[in-house]
């Protein structure tokens, strides 16, 4: 089979079927996310907590995340594989954010780029015309943006009446805004569940929540959540299998066979030596 496309997942879309999206960083994790059948692969910038070992997103390279993007493409088949622009990749100028974002589709392979918006944000809406129009599809992302946590100040639900979250209002029209822009979907990160339902209600592409409730048009999260591979779990997740416990299991059962010489045996050697 052919790898997704835009077109595909409008059709399902427009079906009303949810869409599926999970994040991943590596090959042999994509493949068996592209085996599970999921329509669209993020290669976040979560990758940053989770994969790299740095504190939270902001550290995340270019050539990091070129590097994360090519190793999920060449483990996938048919997954749309969508590609996060890292902290200060884009809105320093619109000449390097073109270029960086073509990149992840000329050098690693993507399918499109997904780029974090501030309420209003003129700078990103303005990159998102220009990508599109180049013929860059790019993923929109309102909500709780991890990009401008040292602004926002921690991670605050979205779209409550308070100091520290944007307004309904303020997620509305911003959601509108990107899709004049041309961005083919649009995720909505710790969005109160009532305005995340609004948000869907008022455009005419594919939202795809985390941890933002029901009415959405598809769900994300990020696979160490998923796997039980995360310090602590999300209460916006649900963990679905407990792989931590699984590893560390095999990891200990492999030291005590080694210091034990159970491991290796004859049929783990290459022209064994016969036995005395």
């Amino acid at each position: 089979m052919s790898r997704n496309s835009i077109p595909d997942l409008y059709e399902k879309y427009d079906a009303g079927e949810p869409l599926t999206m999970l994040t991943a960083y590596d090959a042999p994790i994509a493949r068996q996310i592209d085996r599970g059948g999921v329509d669209m692969i993020l290669v976040g910038d979560s990758a940053g907590d989770n994969h790299l070992g740095y504190d939270d997103t902001l550290p995340v390279t270019l050539e990091e995340a070129l590097s994360n993007t090519g190793a999920v493409v060449r483990g996938t088949d048919e997954a749309f594989v969508i590609a996060d622009l890292p902290f200060l990749t884009y809105g320093t100028s619109m000449a390097e954010s073109v270029e960086n974002a073509g990149r992840f589709l000329k050098e690693a392979g993507a399918d499109a780029v997904k780029l974090e918006t501030a309420p209003y944000g003129e700078t990103t809406i303005e990159i998102v015309d220009r990508l599109t129009e180049l013929g860059i599809p790019v993923q929109g992302h309102i909500g709780l943006t991890p990009q401008r946590k040292n602004e926002i100040g921690g991670a605050y639900v979205q779209g409550r009446d308070t100091d520290t979250s944007s307004t309904g209002e303020a997620l509305v029209e911003t959601a509108q805004r990107l899709e004049e822009a041309g961005a083919f979907s649009i995720v909505l990160e710790t969005v109160s569940e009532g305005v995340a339902r609004e948000i869907s209600e008022s455009v005419d592409v594919p939202t795809i929540g985390i941890g933002s409730g029901r009415y959405v048009d598809g769900q994300v999260l990020v696979l160490t959540d998923v796997l039980g591979l995360s310090p602590e779990p999300y209460s916006l997740s649900k963990q679905y299998a407990d792989l931590d416990a699984e590893i560390r299991d095999a990891v200990e059962q492999y030291v005590e066979e080694v210091e034990s010489g159970e491991f290796p045996t004859r049929d783990n050697a290459f022209d064994p030596v016969d036995e005395d």
